[in-house]
């Protein structure tokens, strides 16, 4: 029997049966369609987190006060010692290196911001010049803070963009004086960005030089130092000499903490990798499942087809067209059920794209191939055994349909 003829039997016999293929076309779609949707969420976590990480910077490098330690643990902030401030005269320390492009030091705090009559609490930030360069920020308007001595006091201010369409409206915000807590500043930039930084919304911040900041909210003390390596290639020759720079600062104590950006991609990509393994792994369980199925319901079929199997081996078909007859069903099965779900996944994760545009679904290619493959492979072994249970007929016995 030559192959087309096969796959023409194939399809016949499952058109006879439409109640039946459209009970396993379902089974095997819905586990495909399972496997698409769960490692999509799986993914788009993955990808919504390092797109996070991604976003603060390139090749960044965040210094904490208070030591992590290899156990495990907090900095030392977080389990009752108190580290040494990290201070503005450690941050231009951490300048005097080759594998160290940029340092932005940063103090953050909230207070309330008023013109015209309008008021309202936001997150303020304390900076330099460095950090729009450090964090890839862009400008909407207007310019960024000034560089220079970080020490000179100057009032100026850059704010987001949402906080200055609610505070000015359709008053233009560059040259106005914005009352931050008890002080002013006059507005020089608006933030074009979006996106958060350090759980804050970049565009209902202000931006303050940092010292202004430190004064502003009386802290003798930076929040974080962030630091930029020259390439991806000097960020551990960049984290040993932010250490040892620091120590040597703080009477030989290596009392902080450095953050390497790579170091939290990786390990929320190992971590999310492996989630998106297990869920594709118990979407698998129901690929199983729909082969199991696919074994009952040909079992059931062979004995309602003993006839048509007993007038094959009548005219002389031998053992392996039998097996190979009810195999292609079984694929055929399988191929047009993983196709359905397919279709099905792909409609689901674009249903999930729309309710939740900020997380990036879409399924690996990885998984897409295994749950096809394994559909095909479910269909293949537990359509092997009714197959072998046809091909064992007595043909006499089976054409008086016994």
């Amino acid at each position: 029997m030559r192959a087309s003829d096969l796959l023409r039997q194939s399809w016949l016999a499952l058109r006879r049966a439409p109640g039946r293929t459209a009970l396993l076309l379902l089974a095997m779609a819905i586990g495909v369609a399972a496997v698409v949707v769960l490692t999509s969420l799986g993914e788009g976590a993955r990808r919504y987190v390092t797109g996070e990480f991604a976003s603060l910077g390139t090749n960044l490098l965040i210094v904490i006060p208070g030591r992590s330690e290899t156990t495990g643990g907090a900095p030392a902030i977080f389990v009752g010692q108190t580290p040494r401030d990290l201070t503005l005269d450690d941050a231009r320390a951490l300048q005097r290196s080759y594998a160290v492009r940029r340092v932005a030091p940063v103090v953050i705090g909230s207070a309330a911001v008023s013109w015209g009559g309008l008021e309202r609490e936001v997150p303020v930030f304390g900076a330099t010049a460095e950090l729009l360069a450090v964090r890839h920020w862009e400008m909407g308007s207007g310019r960024f803070l000034p560089a220079g001595d970080w020490d000179r006091p100057s009032s100026v201010c850059v704010i987001g963009e949402k906080l200055r369409s609610e505070i000015f409206g359709n008053t233009p915000a560059l040259g106005q004086w914005l009352r931050v807590g008890d002080r002013r500043f006059r507005v020089i930039g608006v933030l074009g960005s979006e996106g958060r930084s350090i759980g804050i919304d970049v565009q209902d911040i202000v931006i303050l030089p940092v010292t202004q900041a430190m004064s502003l909210f009386d802290v003798p003390s930076l929040f974080r130092i962030l630091v930029e390596a020259t390439s991806r290639d000097s960020m551990d020759a960049a984290a040993r000499f932010i250490r040892s720079t620091v120590a040597g600062r703080h009477q030989g104590e290596e009392d902080i903490t450095v953050i390497t950006q790579d170091a939290v991609l990786s390990t929320f990509d190992r971590v999310f990798g492996a989630l998106t393994m297990t869920l594709a792994g118990i979407a698998g369980i129901s690929l199983v499942v729909a082969g199991v199925l696919i074994m009952n319901v040909m079992l059931v079929s062979v004995s309602q087809r003993t006839s048509e199997v007993g007038l094959l081996k009548a005219i002389g078909a031998p053992r392996r067209q039998i097996v190979q007859l009810f195999l292609a069903e079984a694929v055929l099965l399988s191929m047009f059920g993983a196709l359905i779900g397919l279709a099905a996944g792909y409609g689901g994760s674009a249903l999930i794209g729309e309710l939740y545009p900020a997380l990036p679904v879409g399924p690996p290619w990885w998984a897409v191939v295994a749950a096809v493959v394994v559909a095909v492979a479910s269909g293949l072994v537990f359509g092997s055994l009714p197959a072998r249970r046809a091909a064992r007929l007595d043909p006499v016995i089976a054409l008086a349909g016994r």
